[in-house]
């Protein structure tokens, strides 16, 4: 009587591959030997190992959905354990390693794509102020490996083609098979001849030497937006490195660098600057014209201004980079006190700080302010 491969897994007729190595993954780590000692365990996992062997062969598979037993003495045809590849029960040291390991389903089997996605490149470019607020059309140049024209990546010579590997019969890998308390295992590494390919190249194109892609500079434009700041980045689909193979180029990220302004300094949108008035004109009152980004704005000084005061100018700064507006202007006042003053402009100003009660220290004179220090300290009257 055929035994019930479904029923040891615990899975339907229907059950996907994945489904069924699922399951054979749960009970292996359940029922093996290392785990559980137990004696019924042991017996357990050979019928484990048994029924995945069965149902993950297409063709063992189809046996059992017939009615029949693959692994049965004389039962299975081709693929009893009298038939040729017929061992018993079969387990396979990849998915030994998945039970326990949780390995990608497939992962590793099969030849290797000679055709793969390329990486991604990245370029620093600097730009002024003017041209990260207002947007820029920059010109830039970038060593990336392109498609080989001469051989359209294919990596072959002009009427050539690809030729299957004779070492591991086109597979990508080759096996070897060993004997454990498990049963027959085996395991597999990649070819060295085709390195995984499947498949060879006999006669490699002379310009790629077989790779499918070369190196070359390139210029293109990027189109910078108004109002992108130091650090950001531009994304140019598939503009970065082609794949071996002549695969899909990845994509080149322009990184934005602002240079120093002389006069302005940017947060975010705003922009801040210093301007330097005289004394006499923060004390009475003046107007200014600041240079803005693109335009001049008259900036009136109010009488009194005291140093460190802040002007805003609204909406003169940075567009924004998403939606609408822009940021603000802020100008930042700096009084400058005169240092040097002959004796008429010394004598008038005296006589200012005279009428507004304010006394001024003669500091060279005998009797002044620090000679009257002195004496409070000494006690004198």
């Amino acid at each position: 009587m055929a035994r019930d491969y479904y029923g040891i897994l615990g899975v339907s007729k229907g059950a996907s591959d994945d489904e069924i190595k699922r399951a054979y993954r749960k009970l292996a780590r359940q029922f093996h030997p290392d785990v559980n000692p137990d004696p019924e365990a042991q017996e357990k996992f050979k019928d484990i190992n048994a029924a995945y062997e069965v149902l993950s062969d297409d063709r063992k598979r189809q046996i059992v959905d017939l009615g029949g037993d693959p692994l049965a003495p004389g039962g299975g045809g081709p693929g009893g354990p009298g038939g040729p590849g017929g061992a018993g029960p079969f387990v396979g040291f990849q998915d030994i390693m998945d039970a326990f390991f949780g390995g990608a389903t497939g992962a590793g089997r099969g030849p290797r794509p000679r055709t793969r996605p390329g990486a991604d490149a990245i370029l620093r470019l600097e730009l002024d102020l003017q041209e990260t607020a207002f947007g820029v059309e920059a010109p830039i140049t970038v060593d990336t490996a392109v498609l080989c024209t001469t051989c359209s990546g294919a990596g072959t010579a002009a009427g050539t083609h690809l030729a299957t590997c004779e070492a591991c019969g086109g597979r990508g890998e080759v096996q070897s098979v060993q004997r454990t308390f498990l049963g027959q295992v085996v395991s597999a590494r990649p070819c060295t001849v085709c390195q995984g390919y499947g498949t060879t190249i006999p006669h490699p194109c002379p310009t790629c030497a077989g790779d499918g892609r070369v190196r070359t500079r390139r210029s293109l434009t990027v189109k910078i937006p108004a109002g992108v700041e130091d650090g950001m980045r531009i994304r140019l689909a598939q503009q970065g490195e082609v794949g071996p193979g002549g695969g899909t180029a990845g994509d080149l990220y322009v990184e934005i660098h602002e240079r120093p302004h002389d006069v302005f300094s940017r947060k975010g949108d705003d922009l801040h600057c210093r301007v330097t008035v005289p004394m006499t004109a923060a004390a009475l009152g003046t107007r200014l014209t600041i240079k803005a980004l693109d335009s001049e704005e008259p900036v009136d000084v109010k009488p009194g201004t005291q140093p460190g005061s802040t002007l805003r100018l609204r909406a003169r700064g940075v567009p924004h980079l998403r939606g609408a507006g822009r940021g603000d202007l802020y100008v930042h006042l700096d009084v400058r006190t005169p240092t040097k003053l002959d004796a008429e402009q010394e004598r008038m100003l005296r006589e200012f700080a005279k009428t507004r009660g304010e006394e001024v220290a003669e500091l060279t004179k005998q009797g002044g302010f620090f000679s009257r220090m002195r004496d409070a300290f000494n006690g004198h009257a």
